[in-house]
């Protein structure tokens, strides 16, 4: 059975369940920067653990005006709220894809960090996020997308959906915590992305980065 994470997002909200904390925070077209700057999730790191990763396409097609895998842990930030070539984004009318995280080696894993930025209903964000050592005899570095990662040596972090309404534009930003301040140690995540509306053929995120931290 799939746990759900449900948020009111107004300006802000956290989830808080038994294993993690999800806080969304948003920022409108009129008070959002290139700078990503949240009342409650840190701003975009430039030397986080994922700034050190291999990023891998598992699954789904990439839209070639987009920045590809790369703008997700460059430390590079979109100047504008409509800049394809600076953020990742999955081809029109498509259902979105599965992204692999190799961070090189197994770290004590803080918080995961996601960040948007589009000026209309391409800015939330729609996913799920599964965390592994990759040391268990049935551990699958690419699962495709008929395969459930967690029959698969994966565990479930954390669903995320930042759809208050989705024509709503601006910056999201999502911060993924434990209240013990460690999500696990792990080697491996895998970002299982959706398209956020379908009532057109824009429904893919533009996502501007990824941040993993590391626990101290």
């Amino acid at each position: 059975m799939k746990t759900l994470f449900v948020a009111i997002l107004v300006c802000s909200a956290s989830i808080v369940t038994a294993e993690v904390t999800i806080t969304i925070d948003h920022n409108g077209s009129s008070s959002a920067s290139r700078e990503f700057k949240f009342g409650r999730v840190p701003s975009p790191s430039k030397d986080d653990a994922a700034s050190r990763a291999k990023l891998t396409l598992v699954a789904g097609n990439i839209d070639t005006t987009s920045g590809g895998l790369a703008v997700l842990n460059d430390g590079a930030l979109p100047s504008t709220e409509d800049d394809p070539g600076a953020n990742l984004f999955f081809k029109a009318d498509t259902w979105g894809g599965r992204i692999l995280i190799d961070l090189g080696r197994m770290i004590d894993v803080a918080q995961i960090n996601t960040y948007s930025w589009h000026r209309g209903r391409r800015a939330p964000q729609l996913y799920y996020v599964y965390a592994s050592e990759g040391t268990s005899a049935e551990f699958n570095e690419s699962p495709g997308t008929k395969i459930d990662p967690t029959a698969r040596g994966w565990k479930k972090i954390a669903f995320v959906d930042t759809r208050p309404d989705r024509n709503r534009g601006g910056q999201y930003g999502v911060s993924i915590t434990d209240p013990t301040g460690s999500l696990g140690h792990y080697r491996y995540l895998l970002f299982d992305v959706f398209e956020t509306e379908s009532d057109d053929v824009y429904g893919n995120t533009f996502f501007s980065e990824i941040d993993v931290t590391e626990r101290k």
